[in-house]
């Protein structure tokens, strides 16, 4: 009797099937956003070839923290305090610099309870991935307004919201990070291109991905719900990402599109939807931003994109071992260095 001979799963370039990069059963609500974002994240570090075991996961309070528990569970993970995510991530790209930092965060944790972390971590440009999971609500204590709900958005109970949003796409180009862009947890092709994009560039990448909580925040009158997002969703360019191990051979007419060369050898390719938008020119990022928000319109796609500015472990000359793995006699200074220290503060 013949036997059939199973088949082989599919393995990424390093030889991995992409089993290898899933996590943990999902707690949360069904339908919730974050767990699109944690699908699109696997598939990127599959796609790419990234070893799980050279990836940190970050994360600090909220449901949006919960989520690396459900993708990638071989890698490296710490749920910091509440807002406190970004410092714990400083130091786990200087400790290692070989390591991809990815740290996952809420509108709550980013732009509330951590917002001082979170602009000192964009103007030092750290090599690292920051996503906000941005639903514009508190998901765990009962769905209050976040600081990123629109004016004028509404809760379930009828509540409007009578304060500005803080965007935090404009505050982090503003302060210094170097590849910003905002995208839809439900629009799987554009969010999984930047994603796979943010992986090869070499600085702060921060992404805020409109992610709709299908409890407190999914209804009639909400600027954050799926129904609002399809209505209102108006892409800036349409991205393309050329991995450099894979071959380039794209149809694209050079008229209306820019290619931006990444640390890796990657290229970002984006075509021109907007006349005369160009993702290098800060100014202009910030001013398409503050434009679409007069006009009650939800830019998404990559807003600014600057691959030549140098690291915060660039700027530290970090030698290229990581410190975490050099012996005391080399990361401690002498008792010499020490009293000539003190010497000159007599």
């Amino acid at each position: 009797m013949a036997t059939s001979t199973p088949t082989a799963p599919k393995v990424n370039r390093i030889g991995l099937p992409i089993l290898d990069y899933r996590g943990g059963r999902s707690t949360l609500c069904a339908g919730c956003g974050h767990n699109a974002i944690s699908e699109r994240i696997i598939e990127a570090m599959y796609e790419m070839g990234v070893e799980p075991e050279q990836v940190a996961k970050m994360s600090g309070i909220g449901c949006s923290s919960k989520s690396p528990a459900y993708f990638m569970s071989r890698s490296h993970s710490f749920n910091g305090v509440h807002g406190r995510m970004p410092a714990v991530a400083s130091g786990a790209a200087v400790a290692n610099r070989t390591l991809t930092v990815l740290g996952v965060s809420g509108d709550g944790d980013t732009a509330s309870i951590g917002m001082g972390q979170f602009v000192h971590l964009m103007r030092r440009n750290l090599p690292m991935i920051y996503i906000i999971e941005d639903n514009g609500v508190y998901g765990l204590t009962k769905g209050q307004f976040s600081a990123t709900a629109d004016l004028g958005s509404k809760l379930k109970n009828g509540v409007v919201n009578d304060l500005p949003a803080i965007d935090t796409c404009a505050l982090a180009i503003q302060l210094g990070a170097t590849f910003v862009g905002r995208s839809f947890s439900g629009d799987k092709k554009q969010l999984l291109t930047m994603l796979k994009a943010a992986i090869a560039h070499n600085g702060t990448v921060m992404l805020d991905i409109i992610s709709p909580c299908v409890t407190f925040n999914d209804h009639e009158g909400s600027t954050k719900s799926y129904r609002f997002m399809q209505e209102n969703d108006e892409p800036v360019n349409e991205i393309g990402f050329v991995p450099s191990f894979q071959e380039i051979a794209v149809d694209y007419d050079p008229g209306q599109s820019q290619d931006i060369q990444l640390f890796d050898g990657s290229s970002l390719r984006l075509r021109k939807l907007r006349e005369d938008y160009n993702p290098t020119d800060r100014a202009n990022a910030v001013r398409i931003l503050m434009e679409s928000r007069d006009k009650q319109e939800v830019l998404t796609g990559v807003f600014y994109v600057s691959p030549a500015q140098p690291s915060f472990i660039d700027q530290l000359n970090v030698v290229d071992e990581p410190l975490a793995t050099l012996p005391e006699s080399l990361t401690r200074p002498p008792q010499s260095a020490l009293d000539a220290l003190m010497a000159e503060l007599r």
